[in-house]
């Protein structure tokens, strides 16, 4: 219990922007969250920040999950913090090597650029190649290819 609270409080500690550390990458939730560990133990939940992945009760939400998988799981990543979001998550992005993989995510289809929270201009050419060239969930009939974000404002209201 101790160790998280000690996570918790290095988490809030940390600045919005220009921290990066590394860590090993544990779990992986969906599409753009995973757990990571790092070097002293701590754990950190973290969520790609300026990409949005289908949901996976979405199509394509278990790809999606799947090619950040390939990407990152039991790797070592380092993490650009860009903040935290409301459910407590560290917002990054994150790297592999010489690899971003928030713009590898959205370059293979697997991802929109989250445009209610983006930064980095760029993803949106990234996302228009995806689509002309039908990678990853630009293959789906366009009924299916719903942003995440209007999926779950439509299952809010359906509450």
């Amino acid at each position: 219990m101790l160790r998280y609270l000690l996570a918790a409080l290095l988490i809030t500690a940390m600045p919005a922007s220009a921290e990066s550390f590394d860590c090993r990458v544990i779990g992986i939730a969906d599409g753009n969250t995973f757990s990571c560990r790092t070097n002293a133990g701590e754990r950190f939940r973290v969520r790609l920040a300026e990409i949005d992945t289908p949901e996976l009760k979405q199509p394509y939400g278990s790809q999606a999950r799947q090619a950040l998988s390939d990407h990152i799981f039991g790797k070592n990543v380092t993490l650009v913090v860009k903040g935290r979001d409301d459910l407590g998550r560290t917002l990054a992005r994150v790297g592999v090597g010489n690899i971003d993989v928030n713009s590898e995510m959205v370059r293979s289809g697997a991802a929109w650029a989250y445009r209610g929270h983006l930064d980095d201009r760029s993803l949106l050419d990234l996302e228009a190649v995806a689509r002309e060239f039908r990678r990853g969930l630009w293959s789906l009939h366009k009924t299916e290819q719903q942003p995440p974000w209007e999926w779950r404002e439509q299952m809010r209201r359906a509450r």
